[in-house]
């Protein structure tokens, strides 16, 4: 879809605003007409026909009640461009929020955050003045003029020419300078996006900068970005206000040929004028004033309309990106398999997929399934495996070996090459990923909290949680003792990422979550790396605990975890290579047996540490 096209085509996220904008608009038209035509009868009735302040008192009424009603069209219709626009933005953000969400997190991981986040807020706000002052314009060029035209002709066809063959110039002019000037919005929209993403990377790895001393490289790197910016923003004024004044100088001269024509006529009334002159049609001073005070008005939404052309080209360029983003496809899902169990009619006729219909706790299970993140770089190759309801499943693997891949897969970020995952006796394909999101709970290595309250953290699954529950969360967590030390206990704000706790409470808060959230199935992905020895044994204890009457999806890297699994599968090369418990895993001499030998042994007093991510370097 074209850039103009995708901008038209969502005009009706306006709603009745933008009608009521342009309805305003025509009305301030008309009566900008109804007010040069009282002018006119008042200064005639005053210069010609010498009448006084009795004669001219009931047309000065008059005028004055159509400045006032003038001046408060005006304002409702700025209020009603403001609302278009307003609704415009939120529905754009809206959409182009959720269409990321359904993106997930592997489209996320290719794209600089900083160019989304200037999208999502400078990119749309610059959509503001396409709805809500070029839209409007552009109608009002349609029909205000030809109104006018109407109204001009039957009093003197010459200063009808005149507008009608000197008008279209200005648009003209419009569209020859303003191709020149989209190419370099074009450019200067990048160059923000690129500028926006730097300073975003320069800001997130300010610590790393301090310590490798490269911050101040690094700021002469902005600068010079910031300088290339400002470079292009100058480059696009430049034209735009060519272009003003390129619009202004043939609106000048079309009154000016109006006035000319106009004055000679008025003066022939008085004096002998040239028979070319002699030949145009006599006007009166009524008529003459008339159309000189009508003649402004007649370029004005020309000249508006050129004015609000730049508008038009900042909202395309920034549309630009918003299409390639809304054009980028999810990752199709494994069509839904013949076998599984079906959804009623009503639920197919909604969604397509159907709702997870599992005891409670339920198993997994894992077909023949393939997956490729591009063309011959195979991520899981034939994997297959069970983890029984209320068991509890370790995946360990060195780094490669497919675990992230089977995490992902799982939590619906990825759908399977070929073969399917069952979740009971129903493919994940058939279900709706709303709906078995809500059936299971993930504890990451790195959790991520928002700023805000620790309380509003933990709700993060359910929000409607009343605080006693959110209390019985973090009690069951080992969370209670910190937070309730804190001076505002549940309600302490906590910074962007946690700032102001440390990894251990950070974790136990995630578990928490996991707590309050009360799934059937719990994934932990290495919840208990890179944490020291106390915070590991809290946060170990309330994996024990989450675990009854829980399905437990473990990937680990510590073998305090290992060994209390039910069952270990050792990935390697997209594969499970081998599985057991870790007595027998142990006693194999295989991949597992090698990576204890390596890194199994500890020294006395220290934690039971093993990292198979590190097997490769060895």
């Amino acid at each position: 879809m074209s850039v103009n096209a995708w901008l038209k085509s969502h005009r009706p996220l306006a709603g009745a605003a933008l009608k009521r904008t342009i309805g305003f608009g025509v009305g301030q038209g008309l009566l900008a007409i109804a007010q040069a035509w009282l002018l006119a009868l008042i200064l005639n009735a005053v210069i010609f026909e010498g009448a006084g302040l009795t004669e001219i008192g009931h047309l000065m009424a008059v005028l004055l009640g159509l400045f006032l009603v003038r001046g408060v069209t005006v304002w409702l219709g700025e209020r009603s461009a403001f609302q278009a626009a307003a609704l415009v933005r939120s529905g754009l953000r809206d959409q182009v929020f959720r269409h990321l969400q359904r993106l997930g997190p592997r489209y996320l991981a290719n794209e600089r955050s900083g160019a989304l986040v200037e999208m999502l807020t400078k990119g749309i706000d610059d959509l503001e003045g396409y709805y809500a002052r070029f839209l409007p314009a552009m109608t009002l060029t349609m029909i205000l003029p030809v109104v006018i035209l109407v109204v001009v002709f039957p009093a003197d066809w010459v200063a009808g020419a005149v507008m009608l063959v000197t008008a279209p110039l200005i648009p003209l002019f419009m569209i020859l300078i303003g191709s020149s000037a989209q190419s370099k919005n074009q450019r200067q929209w990048k160059e923000l996006a690129r500028m926006s993403s730097h300073f975003l990377d320069v800001i997130q790895g300010l610590t790393t900068l301090k310590l490798f001393g490269a911050s101040r490289r690094e700021a002469d790197e902005v600068a010079r970005i910031s300088n290339a910016y400002r470079s292009s923003t100058m480059q696009v004024l430049r034209v735009a206000f060519l272009s003003s004044a390129v619009l202004e100088f043939f609106a000048a001269i079309g009154i000016a040929i109006i006035a000319v024509f106009v004055g000679f006529r008025l003066y022939g009334l008085v004096m002998p004028l040239p028979e070319w002159l002699m030949a145009l049609p006599e006007i009166t001073y009524l008529q003459g004033l008339f159309i000189l005070m009508l003649a402004p008005e007649f370029y004005a939404p020309l000249r508006n309309m050129g004015i609000q052309y730049h508008a038009r080209m900042a909202a395309a360029a920034a549309a630009e990106q918003m299409i390639r983003v809304l054009d980028t496809e999810p990752e199709a899902r494994s069509a839904p398999d013949a076998n599984a169990t079906q959804a009623t009619a009503t639920e197919q006729a909604a969604s397509g997929h159907t709702q997870l219909q599992a005891p409670r706790p339920f198993g997994l299970r894992f077909q023949d399934v393939h997956f490729s993140y591009e063309e011959g770089r195979d991520a899981l190759c034939g994997m297959d495996f069970d983890v029984p309801a209320g068991a509890r499943v370790a995946l360990v693997g060195t780094s490669g070996a497919g675990k992230t891949t089977v995490i992902n897969l799982l939590l619906g970020f990825l759908s399977p090459t070929s073969g399917r995952i069952l979740i009971g006796e129903q493919a994940l394909s058939d279900l709706d990923l709303e709906d078995w999101r809500s059936h299971l709970a993930w504890v990451p290595q790195q959790p991520r909290l928002f700023q805000g309250t620790i309380g509003d953290n933990i709700r993060l699954g359910r929000p409607d949680a009343d605080i006693e529950s959110v209390r019985a969360a973090a009690r069951r967590a080992r969370a209670a003792e910190f937070i309730e030390a804190l001076p505002a206990g549940y309600e302490n704000l906590v910074g962007e990422r946690g700032a102001g706790l440390s990894g251990g409470q950070i974790q136990r808060i995630a578990l928490a979550r996991a707590f309050l959230r009360d799934a059937p199935l719990v994934i932990l992905d290495e919840a208990t790396a890179n944490l020291d020895p106390e915070s590991e044994r809290l946060v170990q204890e309330g994996i024990e605990e989450l675990a009854k009457g829980r399905t437990l999806l473990v990937v680990a890297h510590r073998l305090a975890t290992v060994r209390r699994a039910d069952r270990i599968l050792v990935l390697e090369s997209g594969r499970v290579a081998e599985s057991g418990t870790h007595e027998t895993l142990s006693a194999s001499n295989g991949i597992y047996a090698r990576m204890i030998a390596a890194y199994g042994q500890t020294a006395p007093g220290q934690a039971d540490v093993w990292n198979p991510e590190q097997e490769n370097d060895r």
